[in-house]
């Protein structure tokens, strides 16, 4: 049962762009499933489901990242997603290459830029609105932002 049901929550929070737990109960209940809030709360913690922007500027609910070396091309398509919605500059300054985002959006784009791993990239540290990308010189950094523009675009 239990397995049915996350994997029915995998195929809802694909299709719709679902909020809230309360949205996700609904949705459940509609496709036929008997859940109660608090089991949803724990299929979203092992689901390590996190929330994203969708389509229409909502957060909403996706599934993880595969920490995987080759990404699958729809990982990079969501990386790439989230890219374009936060995104607001990138500027080189040394050995860093400063990245700003619309607000509250630089968790989620860090995390996106780590996913991709980008060579370039020695580490990551994302503020509010403001992500710091230690690179290992200005020329490295240059070559990153431009990759970042390109996967902005």
């Amino acid at each position: 049962m239990k397995t049915k049901r996350q994997k029915l929550i995998c195929d809802l929070i694909d299709r719709f762009e679902i909020e809230t737990q309360e949205e996700l109960v609904a949705k459940l209940q509609e496709a036929g499933c008997t859940v109660t809030q608090a089991t949803v709360s724990r299929d979203i913690r092992q689901l390590r489901l996190t929330k994203i922007v969708g389509e229409s500027g909502i957060q909403k609910y996706a599934l993880p990242v595969q920490e995987t070396p080759e990404q699958p091309p729809m990982a990079a398509l969501r990386f790439r997603r989230v890219l374009q919605q936060g995104f607001v500059s990138a500027e080189v300054a040394g050995s860093l290459v400063v990245v700003r985002t619309m607000t509250g959006m630089a968790m989620a784009v860090a995390a996106a830029l780590d996913s991709l791993k980008l060579e370039e990239i020695v580490g990551t540290i994302a503020g509010d609105d403001t992500i710091f990308l230690a690179v290992h010189s200005e020329e490295s950094g240059r070559a990153l932002k431009n990759k970042i523009l390109a996967l902005v675009e």
